[in-house]
């Protein structure tokens, strides 16, 4: 019996620390996506990335307008993929 409880424990202990793990990565994801638009100047829309970045010397207000190199793009799209993967919310 306690060999029972004892299972279930370490399996409760490994699911909450997965969706730890998955959180953890999903904020570095959106941290590392949102830091491309940061250095080029844009103004953030969302209160999440206001507080986040702020807005205090920005200078673009479109986000298709942000000069990103082409790596930067490739980049950006391996990180949408990981967040709809993971499934990440968009804020």
């Amino acid at each position: 019996m306690r060999l029972v409880f004892l299972q279930a424990f370490i399996l409760i202990a490994m699911l909450l620390a997965g969706e730890a793990a998955l959180a953890q990565s999903c904020q570095q994801l959106w941290v590392e996506r949102n830091s491309y638009y940061k250095a080029h100047g844009y103004c953030f829309k969302t209160q999440r990335a206001i507080r986040y970045f702020g807005n205090r010397g920005c200078f673009i207000y479109n986000e298709e307008d942000v000069p990103l190199t082409g790596g930067e793009r490739n980049r950006i799209a391996q990180i949408k993929a990981q967040e709809r993967r993971f499934g990440c919310g968009d804020g």
